[in-house]
């Protein structure tokens, strides 16, 4: 997955404005503490980013 289509999925899923306060702001445990932004530019792939995401906030499977 592209770092794009993950952009695309969050404001899909929690609007434009929640999506970038979520992507900089929310740890996430099960990516060593970092937030997605910092997960992203650490390297760790976007799709296991946006599995943790949708973990953290119950995005149901027919959305992930």
């Amino acid at each position: 997955m592209r770092i794009t289509v993950f952009r695309k999925l969050m404001t899909g899923e929690f609007g434009q404005v929640r999506a970038e306060m979520i992507a900089r702001d929310h740890v996430l445990s099960s990516l060593g503490g970092r937030t997605a932004d910092q997960a992203l530019e650490a390297g760790i792939g976007a799709k296991e980013v946006w599995g943790a995401v949708c973990d953290a906030f119950e995005v149901p499977e027919n959305r992930r």
